[in-house]
C-alpha cells in the first residue's frame, strides 16, 4: 500500500479492544478514490482478524462524511478498476458480520452513501444530506441497487431513478436513517456501549450474519450482475461518458438519448 493510501483512512481501537474506530480523511469532501478503497480494504481485512470486535464505528473527517466515489475514476479509462475494487471493498465491510455504524455529518453522497448504507446502523446530525445522485452523471448506483432497498424497500426506487438528496429527517421517516441526533457520534458511543458491549463477540457475528443473510446473497449473486451491466453495457452508451465529463467540465451534459 502506498504511503498516500495509508493516510486516506485512520483507524484505533478502544473498548479494551472491542472497538473499532475508522475515520475517512481524505481532505475536503472525503472523496472516496481508489487509495482510499485500498486502504479501507486493508483495514477490514484486519479487523476479520480480530475476534474480540464488537462493533465497528465508520465516520468522516471534518464536517462532511463524503461527496462520494472519485468522479474522475469513473472515466471508462479507470472505471473497470475503480468499480470492482470498491464494490469488493463494501463486500468486506458486510462480509466482516461484525455491527457497523456509519455516523453521517454533512454529506453523504453517491459511493459515500453507498458505503454507510453497507452499516449496520446509520446515524445522523440534522444536517446531514443523503443521496444517491449517480443518474444525473449518467450512470447508476449498483451498490446503491443492492443496498438501498434492502433498508427502505420500494421507497429506494424514488433515490435511485430521480437522484435527489434527503434531509437527515427525511432519510429516517423512509428508513435509511435509524438515528437523527445533534451529536450521532455520542450517540452511537451511547447505544453501543449500552446494547452491544455487554453481549458475546462471537454471537453477535452469528446474530448479525443471520440477520443479514438476505442481505449477503444479494451483495455476492446480484452485485456481479449489475457490475456486469454498468461496465458492459452502461459505459458502452456514450451518454455514460458525456454525463461524466460534462460534471467535470462544469456543463450541462447533452446526451444522445434526449430526441429532439
Amino acid at each position: 500500500m502506498s504511503e498516500s493510501a495509508l493516510h486516506r483512512v485512520q483507524h484505533s481501537v478502544s473498548e479494551n479492544g472491542q472497538l473499532l474506530h475508522i475515520e475517512l480523511c481524505s481532505g475536503k469532501g472525503n472523496v472516496i478514490d481508489l487509495e482510499m478503497i485500498t486502504a479501507l480494504s486493508a483495514v477490514f481485512a484486519e479487523a476479520e482478524k480480530s475476534p474480540r470486535l464488537k462493533a465497528i464505528v465508520l465516520r468522516g473527517a471534518g464536517d462532511q462524511f463524503s461527496f462520494g466515489a472519485s468522479v474522475p475514476e469513473h472515466r471508462l479509462a479507470q472505471v473497470d478498476q475503480m468499480l470492482p475494487r470498491f464494490h469488493d471493498c463494501v463486500r468486506k465491510l458486510c462480509g466482516l458480520h461484525i455491527p457497523s455504524f456509519a455516523v453521517l455529518r454533512g454529506c453523504c453522497l453517491g459511493g459515500g452513501l453507498e458505503l454507510a448504507a453497507g452499516c449496520t446502523y446509520l446515524f445522523a446530525s440534522p444536517d446531514a444530506k443523503l443521496g444517491q445522485p449517480e443518474i444525473k452523471l449518467g450512470v447508476f448506483a449498483p451498490v446503491g441497487s443492492v443496498l438501498l432497498p434492502w433498508r427502505m424497500g420500494s421507497r429506494a426506487l424514488d433515490l435511485l431513478v430521480s437522484g435527489r438528496t434527503l434531509n437527515a429527517l427525511e432519510a429516517k421517516e423512509v428508513g435509511l436513517v435509524n438515528v437523527v441526533d445533534e451529536d450521532p457520534h455520542a450517540a452511537c458511543l451511547a447505544f453501543i456501549r449500552k446494547h452491544l458491549m455487554p453481549l458475546s463477540a462471537s454471537s453477535l457475528r452469528f446474530a448479525e450474519r443471520a440477520a443479514r443473510r438476505p442481505l449477503w446473497r444479494a451483495l455476492t449473486e446480484d452485485l456481479p450482475e449489475l457490475e456486469r451491466l454498468y461496465l458492459q453495457e452502461l459505459m458502452a452508451t456514450p451518454d455514460a461518458s458525456e454525463g461524466i465529463e460534462a460534471f467535470l467540465a462544469k456543463r450541462p451534459p447533452h446526451y444522445q438519448s434526449e430526441g429532439s
